[in-house]
């Protein structure tokens, strides 16, 4: 009987224990099977899709070299996933599927399901950096607040490290097949190309964001006119690069990180605990992905959702220069700046009083980087229902976030070129300078008032908090 790699959002050669594995044993065949309708129910973006295609494109020709060839397989739902494998794999003489488990609730369900079709599943987690369920507290529960997860995430990694699969070592002959991968998915496409492929990342970008920017992250990773973060988001996101890859190289870099908490290098490491944290939460509550919010209390909260205001928030019209840009760099370029997603998100749920759902949707359905658990922790940090010491009081000032983040509004002018000639000292409410010099017409109104609105926010949660 033959062996199989059956890859699905682990897209990469680095770190890959399931591939290590299907190599050790002489497995010679791997596919991917695209679901587009599938997609489509999970709001997968467009530029991620395509990005997956070069991807694919790139994996056939890694994997040339271990003699394995990469077939692709179409199907529509995860229900006619298993039926294709199973055709295949009856077709080609397998019995045994290696895969890299996926998290996500009908990702397991269909994983569950395999052994129905007479074949052996050999799964493997590699999604995370410490594994899923390892971190619990005292009374063996996952933990509801950040901090004390974090303090117990480099406890553990302190002790155990992190563990990392080298790629396995090349064949010395490669033998010819016929099989060949055709990379074209039935899905809407948007271009990545201005995004590289990961062995690009890894040979270069990687290196010289060690060498050149993590020194400077701290400082740089909240404004968003200059490129002071990774932009590794969305490789991890389809699972071109792994998170434990990245851990690993940071803690070679510089040892003394996982000690000090104040060492410079610290803030980008604490990112990646933050997306273990999203991804442990899920493991803990998988309810997370039917839309449940994670403090029950505000489950029923009902929401005024007014249509107007929510398609201006969409397309950038709603009267604040930093909101705006932000949402307009996110439907020019499929990606949006981590501090401007807090911003955007506050502005969404706590002016607008719209459903952090709505928001969470969009944002899926345009991120090149769309990450379920990632992207509900964030919505649900901003929203105030999820796992946060400071809930929904926290409301952030769309104007005192543009003039602390983007003091000259380098940021605002390159998205907003409708404000271009708007001095520095104005630009981050530029509603009274507009009128007084009679260019109204050049920008919209502010929709909303942010004082009344922060009342309205405050009266509207406090219902469900009482």
């Amino acid at each position: 009987m033959n062996r199989l790699i059956w890859f699905r959002k682990d897209l990469r050669i680095q770190d890959n224990p399931a591939l290590c594995e299907a190599v050790k044993h002489g497995a010679s065949r791997a596919v991917f099977i695209s679901t587009p309708a599938q997609w489509k129910r999970h709001d997968l973006a467009p530029i991620q899709a395509n990005l997956i295609q070069r991807h694919l494109e790139q994996l056939r020709c890694q994997l040339k070299s271990y003699g394995i060839s990469l077939t692709h397989l179409k199907a529509s739902r995860y229900d006619d996933q298993l039926t294709t494998l199973a055709s295949y794999c009856q077709c080609n003489d397998i019995d045994t599927v290696y895969v890299n488990q996926q998290l996500e609730l009908d990702e397991t369900v269909r994983d569950e399901q395999v052994s129905r079709y007479n074949l052996n599943l050999v799964s493997f987690s590699s999604e995370t950096i410490v594994p899923l369920g390892d971190i619990v507290n005292k009374q063996g529960d996952m933990f509801k607040v950040f901090t004390p997860f974090k303090k117990a995430w480099l406890a553990y990694v302190q002790r155990h490290g992190v563990k990392v699969e080298k790629p396995p070592n090349f064949l010395t002959s490669v033998h010819s097949n016929n099989d060949s991968v055709n990379v074209t998915f039935d899905y809407p496409n948007v271009d990545s190309s201005h995004w590289p492929l990961s062995e690009t990342v890894l040979n270069q970008v990687v290196p010289r964001f060690f060498e050149k920017k993590l020194h400077r992250y701290e400082q740089q990773r909240d404004l968003p006119a200059l490129k002071g973060t990774s932009g590794l988001s969305p490789y991890l996101a389809i699972g071109a690069i792994n998170s434990r890859y990245l851990a690993n190289e940071l803690i070679l870099h510089s040892p003394d990180v996982l000690y000090d908490l104040h060492h410079p290098h610290f803030s980008w490491l604490n990112e990646l605990i933050w997306r273990d944290f999203y991804k442990h939460l899920l493991f803990h509550y998988p309810n997370l992905i039917k839309g449940n919010c994670f403090q029950k209390k505000y489950q029923q909260l009902n929401w005024p959702n007014n249509p107007a205001f929510f398609k201006a928030w969409c397309e950038g019209k709603t009267g604040y220069p930093l909101v705006d840009a932000a949402m307009r760099q996110l439907l020019h370029t499929g990606w949006m700046h981590n501090r401007l997603r807090m911003v955007v998100a506050s502005f969404l749920t706590k002016h607008l009083l719209i459903d952090w759902r709505w928001g969470e949707r969009f944002f899926m359905q345009h991120l090149i980087d769309g990450d379920f658990s990632a992207n509900n922790g964030g919505w649900q940090w901003a929203a105030g229902t999820g796992c946060d010491a400071q809930p929904y009081f926290r409301i952030f000032n769309p104007i005192t976030q543009s003039e602390k983040f983007d003091s000259q509004g380098e940021f605002i002018r390159k998205f907003l070129p409708e404000l271009s000639d708007v001095p520095s000292k104005h630009i981050h409410f530029p509603h009274i300078y507009l009128e007084k010099t009679s260019q109204a017409e050049k920008y919209w109104p502010a929709i909303v008032k942010h004082k009344q609105a922060r009342l309205d926010a405050l009266a509207f949660y406090q219902v469900a908090s009482l």
